[in-house]
């Protein structure tokens, strides 16, 4: 099922609900840095994220170093931001408090 674009203001309204994302400077995008005390621990937290985007079928734009996550998610088909991207961040912000 396609997913619908946000409004700007829907999206607004939704960071308000996440832990550190932040709006990329093109507006389609939200972005996070997650930081591990090892890398074990950051490639336990991106296996568990890969199981919920695999259950969402919604796949996020990350890059690893060590103990570093970066991470951007939009929604392509609806050229932005849909709520999709907004339950992958808070299934993400979960997986980094364990």
């Amino acid at each position: 099922m396609k997913q619908q674009k946000l409004d700007r203001q829907e999206i607004f309204n939704r960071l308000q609900t996440l832990d550190s994302w932040a709006l990329d400077a093109e507006e389609s995008g939200i972005t996070r840095t997650f930081r591990f005390t090892t890398f074990a621990r950051a490639f336990t937290f991106m296996t568990e994220c890969a199981f919920a985007a695999e259950t969402l079928n919604h796949h996020p734009e990350w890059f690893n170093v060590y103990s570093r996550v970066d991470v951007r998610l939009t929604t392509h088909d609806a050229g932005g931001l849909s709520a999709l991207d907004f339950k992958l961040a808070a299934i993400m912000d979960k997986a980094a408090r364990v």
